[in-house]
């Protein structure tokens, strides 16, 4: 027990003894049903009826219910009792304070129905005590029928059932039974989109080294150590445990009786996961947390935001190799041409990619002249300071929007970090319109262009956390968020690029603000290769700032050890539930007027030989809730 043993952290015991199943037709001679059922649960339990009588260490307990319970019965009789016992429990487990409450499996041969309408019923019964479904990962009977790949399926198909019933923002949770066999990882990655709160692992799956100590295969330290990235409970379960009246037992004695090598194996796997890469020490605190996308052409930005970013190394060593590559391309001067390669950096903050551009041009062995533009009047504080001390006559800093500003030359290189998480989020091509009025015909622009991605996603969690705001506002909007407890229904697929600089939809003569050439759409068909719940949209992008130097975001390509950028969420309002097979179709739109840009979606879902089977309302209409702002 936590903070009492060293053994474990909590104990798993059945709440009621075998006696207890007394309940079930008690010499009901000629009365009906109901009205025994009805008494038998206005009755106090009997002490033989507990295993768990007295409330000592009740939060580091974990009960479990009578396994005679059949909720969907055949027999009405067997149904009113289980559902009689089942709020019996819960009430004395929410008595004794429980930790938590553990639900059985039933055979995969009986219906959820009833035992989804019990449990729904009930949950509320448990104000401050966790509930686990407890869930095989492989199906209690493998259909020759599916493929191997697919085995296991049945039982996520199962859970999805009874927790589509009780609501996703239940406070039901899994236990998931690891056992020999293992799905396939296509299966096993639903499971990390759901709420997985306790790992069971039977004593019977480990194997023995050959020092004689219990170990797990492989495969299983794989998917364990997978697991333990989500920082779930271990449950080991074992024939040779003592059947414990725990009330009955002082600490020292339980401590003494739960001593398990295996116990002690599952700690060595947690003390040897691999150490937290860059990018997870940064994410640690806004894993699957809901953020709201930046908006840094209507909005400055703090300090501690700019100071944040530019921590990353792998964004500033992509920019400077870019700079330094487009200069060693840009021709030699000759006849007395001037030898001076003019940089304009656009958008230029504290001031990291003028540092780029200066390194560049030093490995590079050309001169250059940088100019620096900001708009945000506290961040040109900061460049005037770098300037000051650092840049000297090397920079010439600019306090002005880019698209207003007038240059007095014209530009060799045109170089901006505008990217949002979804490539354009951040207004990247209506700012880089603006701007290219001042680059030079032949100019190189960096980044040249980015492409966003989209990908139907999973995510209980994150659906959960959306609809706590109890509006459709926030179903209509988007967010940044750094995945974690998600699973991908197929692979990401572009949809949309946009390229710089652009001068066959913007000629240099053209009023860069009217806009409509930056409208964009798309469908994007995908196939799921298995079944899931489809809770919305994730975005990704990919960019080439020159040639083969990319920034990558999609986890296909995604530049190793960059953190600038985390994914973007698109929720839906009512989740799909997508069979194994079926089509699914991602409608986007990204639309703008004179004041602002904004993205409308929807999702369809279709089967061969049936058309379409359901499809969610079009989000964001007219912008209604969630819009970038041009100004």
């Amino acid at each position: 027990m936590y903070g009492q043993t060293k053994a474990f952290d909590f104990v798993v015991s059945p709440i009621n003894s075998p006696s207890y199943s007394r309940v079930l037709f008690p010499g009901e001679g000629s009365q009906s049903p109901a009205l025994v059922a009805w008494r038998a649960g206005h009755e106090a339990f009997k002490p033989e009826d507990l295993v768990l009588r007295i409330a000592d260490h009740a939060d580091y307990i974990v009960g479990t219910l009578s396994d005679w319970q059949d909720f969907d019965s055949p027999d009405a009789r067997v149904r009113l009792h289980s559902e009689l016992a089942l709020k019996q429990q819960f009430n004395w487990a929410a008595h004794l304070g429980l930790g938590g409450v553990m639900l059985p499996y039933p055979p995969s041969t009986q219906p959820l129905a009833n035992y989804g309408r019990v449990l729904t019923g009930s949950l509320s019964m448990l104000a401050y005590t966790s509930c686990w479904f407890k869930v095989p990962c492989m199906d209690e009977i493998l259909e020759a029928d599916v493929s191997e790949d697919l085995q296991g399926m049945e039982s996520w198909e199962r859970w999805n059932s009874l927790r589509n019933m009780a609501g996703s923002e239940s406070k039901l949770g899994i236990a998931l039974e690891l056992s020999g066999a293992l799905p396939s990882d296509q299966v096993l990655d639903r499971w990390f989109a759901e709420p997985v709160k306790a790992i069971i692992l039977s004593e019977d799956i480990f194997l023995t080294n050959n020092k004689g100590y219990p170990v797990l295969s492989k495969r299983h330290q794989h998917v364990v150590r997978k697991f333990m990235k989500y920082k779930p409970a271990f449950i080991l379960s074992s024939s040779s445990l003592p059947k414990l009246v725990l009330d009955e037992f002082s600490d020292d004695s339980l401590e003494q009786s739960l001593a398990s090598p295996h116990a002690d194996y599952i700690r060595y796997l947690h003390r040897t996961q691999e150490a937290p890469g860059v990018i997870d020490q940064f994410a640690t605190g806004y894993q699957d947390y809901l953020q709201a996308p930046l908006q840094p052409l209507q909005d400055n930005l703090e300090s501690s935001t700019y100071e944040t970013f530019e921590k990353d190394p792998i964004k500033y060593q992509q920019y400077e190799l870019a700079v330094e590559r487009a200069l060693l391309d840009r021709p030699v001067p000759t006849n007395g041409e001037p030898d001076v390669t003019v940089i304009m950096v656009v958008g230029a903050g504290r001031g990291p990619l003028v540092n780029c551009s200066l390194r560049a041009a030093d490995k590079a062995g050309r001169n250059v002249r940088v100019y620096a533009v900001e708009k945000n009047p506290n961040a040109f504080v900061t460049i005037q300071n770098m300037k000051a001390n650092l840049w000297g006559d090397r920079v010439t800093i600019v306090f002005s929007d880019m698209r207003t500003w007038k240059a007095p030359e014209k530009a060799d290189i045109l170089v901006s970090e505008l990217l949002g998480s979804f490539g354009d989020n951040e207004l990247s091509p209506e700012c880089l319109d603006g701007a290219q009025k001042f680059l030079k015909p032949d100019g190189i622009s960096i980044p040249a262009d980015y492409t966003a991605f989209v990908a139907p996603m999973a995510s209980n969690k994150l659906h959960a956390d959306v609809s706590a705001f109890k509006d459709l506002a926030h179903f209509e909007t988007s967010y940044v968020v750094m995945f974690k407890a998600i699973s991908l229904l197929s692979q990401p697929k572009p949809i949309w690029t946009f390229e710089h600089p652009n001068w066959t939809d913007i000629p240099m003569n053209q009023d860069p603000l009217s806009n409509h050439h930056n409208i964009r759409s798309g469908s994007i068909e995908f196939t799921s290769e298995t079944s899931g719940m489809l809770h919305g949209v994730a975005g990704y992008f990919e960019s080439v700032l020159y040639k083969d130097v990319m920034l990558s975001i999609n986890p296909a390509t995604h530049s190793p050890g960059m953190f600038s950028w985390f994914p973007i969420y698109f929720p839906v309002k009512t989740p799909l539930y997508i069979p194994t097979g079926a089509k699914v179709v991602l409608d986007f739109w990204r639309l703008t007027d004179v004041r602002k840009v904004w993205y409308e979606w929807r999702v369809r879902c279709s089967v061969d030989g049936v058309g379409e089977i359901s499809s969610t309302a079009l989000h964001n209409v007219g912008g209604r809730s969630s819009s970038i702002g041009l100004y």
